[in-house]
């Protein structure tokens, strides 16, 4: 088990950095929305169904949204290519293809660019791809 320790650090890295990512996406969804609708409403249980109509504070929700749809495949990808091994790297480099993806995804959702924030995307996804072909490798 000591082996799976040393090999899965790199991995286990990648997967915090995708939590900081989260937390990311969490906090400026929130701190968005809370400037329009107000402290009260962020700390109240939001019964009324209010939802920002900043394009911002709806850019942010979106992209957030987008993000938490491919999350929890990243995660899965992850901790299976971390267990199973991963000699040839691919998904390891799978792995950071999909998070600086993601991360580049966001200033572009943010800006409103279109088709370049859907090629980014996409690449995201070939970073799953190769992830997942590093679990049949």
């Amino acid at each position: 088990m000591e082996t799976l320790g040393v090999t899965a650090t790199p991995y286990m890295t990648l997967l915090a950095l995708s939590v900081v990512l989260l937390v990311f996406h969490v906090l400026l969804q929130g701190t968005l929305s809370t400037r329009e609708l107000g402290r009260e409403w962020n700390a109240g249980p939001r019964d009324e169904g209010l939802a920002p109509r900043d394009k911002f504070a709806g850019r942010a929700a979106r992209a957030s949204k987008n993000f938490q749809e491919t999350y929890p495949a990243f995660v899965g990808l992850l901790l299976g290519v971390a267990f199973a091994g991963d000699a040839p790297g691919w998904g390891l480099i799978g792995g950071w293809i999909w998070l600086v993806s993601r991360v580049v995804y966001i200033p572009l959702y943010m800006g409103g660019v279109p088709y370049i924030r859907s090629l980014v995307w996409t690449v995201s996804l070939i970073g799953l791809l190769a992830m997942t072909i590093a679990l049949f490798r």
